[in-house]
């Protein structure tokens, strides 16, 4: 069931473009990423989706409805978090939350909500966290109404690890409970790990749209790479997969004190560049 369907949006800012003829889909109950570099138009793209930029051409459909039909009773449905948090300096973390909660029809706890992004500094200002404890508690705000589809501008932007590893396994637990999220990064470790599809976008244009892992099979080589002991020295070679079980020379090295072995397969920025020409950074 596709709860986004976007067809031919465009968008210029004067004459400077921000997307053009963008047209993709999401399902409910997958986490989109849509990856590109900055500048490629992913912002753009999320503020016409949260309904900041209302001023576009083309047609753009969420749960069911023209985004352009929907009132002030979508943001009950969605849940939003940009890479610079919006929050209320001189207000604790509760009092941030509180205050924002009060704006939904129904809403979570405030308290359960921050344990969940792993947020213990429940009275302290908001000026005095630290840029990851913003993020987390920008996320936080966003979670409140239990959103149907929630959207992320570079959600793991200034985590560190072990934050990072709770927030992604958070976002994987939603999806698992039929949640939608929609993110923008250019960060390809967060698109692979998280991402059962991402779409490439480039100077406003999605490029190719996959499954991370798909699309390494099919645009990587069929080949296998393996390290291995020879008189002491670690050596690597290289076969690809057609007749590997007849290799001779493979079959010597099987021989051998093998320490991996293992498919060659780019990376999502190595397939990023290859279809588009660009760097992700």
């Amino acid at each position: 069931m596709k709860v986004i369907d976007v067809k031919n949006v465009r968008k210029y800012y004067g004459g400077v473009r921000g997307v053009d003829g963008l047209t993709f889909s999401v399902e409910k109950g997958e986490i989109y990423g849509l990856l590109g570099p900055n500048g490629a138009g992913k912002t753009t793209t999320i503020k016409i989706l949260v309904k900041i930029i209302k001023d576009y051409d083309g047609k753009v459909n969420v749960l069911g409805r023209d985004l352009k039909e929907w009132d002030e009773g979508y943001y009950n449905k969605i849940g939003v978090s940009f890479e610079f948090p919006a929050l209320y300096s001189k207000l604790t973390v509760l009092e941030n939350l509180e205050f924002f909660a009060s704006f939904y029809k129904r809403h979570l706890e405030p308290r359960e909500v921050l344990k969940l992004v792993g947020l213990n500094e429940s009275n302290m200002l908001v000026l005095k966290l630290s840029k990851g404890m913003g993020r987390k508690l920008d996320l936080a705000r966003a979670l409140l109404p239990d959103p149907d589809i929630l959207f992320l501008d570079e959600p793991l932007e200034g985590l560190d690890p072990e934050s990072a590893r709770r927030i992604k396994d958070l976002l994987l637990e939603m999806r698992d409970n039929g949640k939608t999220i929609f993110l923008t990064t250019h960060n390809m470790y967060v698109a692979d790990e998280l991402c059962d599809r991402v779409a490439f976008i480039v100077e406003g244009k999605i490029r190719l749209v996959g499954n991370p892992k798909e699309l390494k099979v099919r645009m990587g080589k069929r080949a296998v790479r393996i390290e291995y002991l020879d008189e002491g020295k670690v050596k690597i070679a290289e076969f690809p997969l057609e007749n590997l079980g007849k290799n001779r020379e493979f079959l010597d090295i099987l021989r051998k004190e093998i320490m991996r072995i293992e498919t060659v397969e780019p990376s999502l920025e190595e397939i990023f560049l290859k279809v588009t020409g660009r760097r992700l950074i």
